[in-house]
């Protein structure tokens, strides 16, 4: 069985009540992949905004496996020290990752950022030499248009991301870069200028399946589910 674990931020964790674009790529495998399959992580909660914590199970359908590894305000910096333990003692072959906004909104530059993504690599590969992992550059958000010095630091991220991955991958362990969503506009894919709204969900799902099923040949073309 085939163990995918995500790794985000809030964008991947969800709110109380949303359906996530976990779930929308579950449907997607469900229905394509054809094989046993399964989520693995330590954390099964979605973020309760109510409370600021994140202790919700109020999923809008509770019925699919919940496991993951995403935290709201959590980026690269926190789960660098995180997964390799994780990997290990979740035994997770393949990491859809989706971070850094928090990294460069608030703890690191996009050098350090990078930095810690390439760390991140390394301790997930000693926990399991032939995991796979497949990551996601920055989104376009709300406060890329709003704030010039952070929009410079997302690009240059996404481009040192880019390296990180060509310099990193390995016919062992293979690293894939996921193209973001075209299109992705905040405007009508998020509710709020940065978390996923139904549209922006199927986006980002959609993008990840994509690049799964064209480089590694795990499920097929995506096609949104309701």
């Amino acid at each position: 069985m085939l163990r995918f674990m995500f790794v985000g931020d809030s964008m991947t964790i969800g709110s109380a009540g949303e359906h996530t674009w976990r779930y929308r790529l579950w449907q997607h495998l469900r229905d394509s992949y054809g094989r046993p399959f399964t989520f693995v992580g330590p954390r099964e909660t979605l973020h309760d905004q109510v409370t600021d914590a994140p202790t919700s199970y109020a999923y809008a359908d509770p019925g699919f496996p919940r496991a993951h590894l995403a935290g709201w305000g959590e980026g690269w910096h926190h789960m660098t020290p995180l997964i390799g333990e994780t990997v290990r003692s979740c035994r997770a072959d393949v990491l859809l990752v989706s971070l850094g906004l928090i990294d460069l909104g608030f703890y690191t530059n996009a050098e350090q950022t990078a930095a810690n993504a390439r760390t991140f690599v390394a301790n997930a590969r000693a926990a399991n030499p032939r995991v796979r992992t497949a990551v996601m550059p920055v989104l376009h958000n709300i406060r890329v248009d709003a704030d010039e010095t952070f929009a410079e630091q997302v690009a240059h991220f996404n481009e040192l991301l880019v390296k990180t991955v060509t310099d990193l991958d390995d016919p062992r362990s293979p690293l894939l870069l996921v193209p973001p969503p075209v299109p992705w506009d905040f405007h009508t894919d998020t509710y709020d200028g940065t978390h996923p709204n139904e549209c922006g969900e199927h986006r980002i799902a959609g993008a990840f399946a994509e690049a799964l099923h064209e480089e590694w040949g795990l499920g097929g073309a995506y096609a949104a589910s309701s």
